[in-house]
C-alpha cells in the first residue's frame, strides 16, 4: 500500500524558513514525477512544485525563487525548502505523484504568522 508521510511543518514568522520532507513507500519511486501540494481551509488543494525523475523542477508562480523542491531516489524522499515565507503560504502541505491514483498522507501544517 502506497503511503506518504510528510513532516517538517510548524509555526514560523514572516520571512522565516522551513524544510519539509516526505517519505514515500512507493515501488520504483525513481520513475515518478513527485510534487508538493498545499491546501488552505475551505479551498481546493493547489500544486506548489514538481520534480521529474531526472530532476527537472517547476513551481507555482507565487513561490518561484523562494521554494526549492528536491528528491533523493535512493531514500524515496522528496523535500521542499521554503524561504522568505509569507502569511499566504499558510496551509497544510502534502506530497504525492501527479496523475497517479495514490492516496494522500496526513500532510504537515505550515503556519506563517507574527
Amino acid at each position: 500500500q502506497v503511503q506518504f508521510v510528510e513532516s517538517g511543518g510548524g509555526l514560523v514568522q514572516p520571512g522565516g524558513s522551513l524544510r519539509l520532507s516526505c517519505i514515500a513507500s512507493v515501488m520504483n519511486f525513481r520513475i515518478y514525477i513527485m510534487a508538493w501540494y498545499r491546501q488552505e481551509p475551505g479551498k481546493q488543494r493547489e500544486l506548489v512544485a514538481t520534480i521529474s525523475s531526472g530532476g527537472t523542477t517547476d513551481y507555482l508562480d507565487s513561490v518561484k525563487s523562494r521554494f526549492t523542491i528536491s528528491r533523493d531516489n535512493a531514500k524515496n524522499t522528496v523535500s521542499l525548502q521554503m524561504n522568505s515565507l509569507k502569511p499566504e503560504d499558510t496551509a497544510i502541505y502534502y506530497c504525492n505523484a501527479p496523475g497517479s491514483v495514490f492516496g494522500w498522507g496526513q500532510g504537515t501544517k505550515v503556519t506563517v504568522s507574527s
